[in-house]
Formats: structure tokens, sequence, C-alpha cells
């Protein structure tokens, strides 16, 4: 059974949303020799919908899916097949370079803010992570996992902080720090 933390924002987590998340999740397991823990769900309200962000940190890697529909049921459905799909691409690359998992955790730490100055530069969130060593690759796997633009790295190769980023023609960059 899949351990996870379930929160809700603007809505109360009922036990039926509790159960129907929990027996989604379950179907992942399969995929995993060990059970997994620390699976974060957060259930979301709106005004012009309802939305499902998992974020699972597994094998030194962390995946996360997020939907928005106007029923919160068929969100968490859509949540759960697009993170079937990261696992079944990621373990699929894996076994094709026959390399092992990019070792990553991420510590996410939300600043708060209530100024809101045109003049001034206001940070509102920032991110702190562990750079462990992964090749360029690995590094675009991960980036495409988490669906970011862009993903930085320490460059086991060149032992060396890097960034990969998503260009506007579907391909990817490399920028390499001096």
């Amino acid at each position: 059974m899949v351990q996870m933390n379930i929160r809700g924002e603007n809505i109360e987590v009922t036990n039926a949303l509790h159960d129907y998340s929990q027996k989604k999740l379950d179907k992942l397991e399969r995929y995993f020799d060990e059970p997994l823990t620390n699976v974060n769900v957060n259930l979301k309200i709106y005004k012009v919908g309802q939305k499902a962000e998992v974020t699972i940190p597994i094998m030194g890697t962390v995946l996360r899916a997020e939907e928005t529909n106007q029923d919160l049921y068929a969100a968490i459905d859509v949540v759960v097949d697009k993170l079937e799909r990261q696992i079944h691409k990621y373990k699929t690359r894996l076994n094709r370079k026959n390399r092992h998992p990019p070792k990553m955790s991420v510590n996410n730490t939300f600043i708060p803010t209530n100024e809101e100055d045109d003049d001034e530069i206001v940070i509102v969130r920032k991110k702190r992570f562990e750079l462990k060593p992964m090749n360029a690759e690995e590094a675009v796997l991960q980036m495409e996992m988490l669906g970011h633009g862009f993903f930085v790295f320490f460059n086991g190769d060149t032992e060396q902080t890097n960034i990969v980023y998503k260009r506007k023609n579907g391909k990817y960059g490399l920028i390499e720090a001096k």
C-alpha cells in the first residue's frame, strides 16, 4: 500500500477522496520492487476547475504530474495515467542505456510574501536541492520527468554545474559555467 500525504486547498479531503486517491496510486506499486513512501498528493479547488497534483520521490529522482479538470476524480485518474507513462518512459530509457538512475533529492522551501512593489524585485519562491553527479542525458531525462523547461545539475563528466534546457524547436541546449 502506498504511503501518501494528502492535502486539500479550499477543500476538505473526505474519506471518499482519500480512498479513491489511495486506490489509484496503489496501481503504481507494481512498477517497483519496494513500496512507495512519501507520496505527496495536493488537491485544489478553484472557481474555474479542480486540480490534482502528485509528487513521488523514487529511485533517486522525482516524478510529478498535475491535471486540472471540472471533476476532481477525473483529474486524479489523468494524473495517475501521466505518472504511469513517466515511469514507463523512465524505465525504458534506463534499460535501453543500461545506466543507473540519477541520484537527486529536492527540498522545496516556500517564502510567502505580501509585499507587491512594482519597483522592487521580490523572490516569492526559493528552492534548494542537492546536486548529485549525472551526465547531460540524465539531466534532460530528469527535466522531462519534472515537466520543467530547464534543469540545473552537477555534470559528473566535467565536474562543473551545468544547465540543460528545452529549446523552442523541441531540441535541448546545455549551458556550461566557466
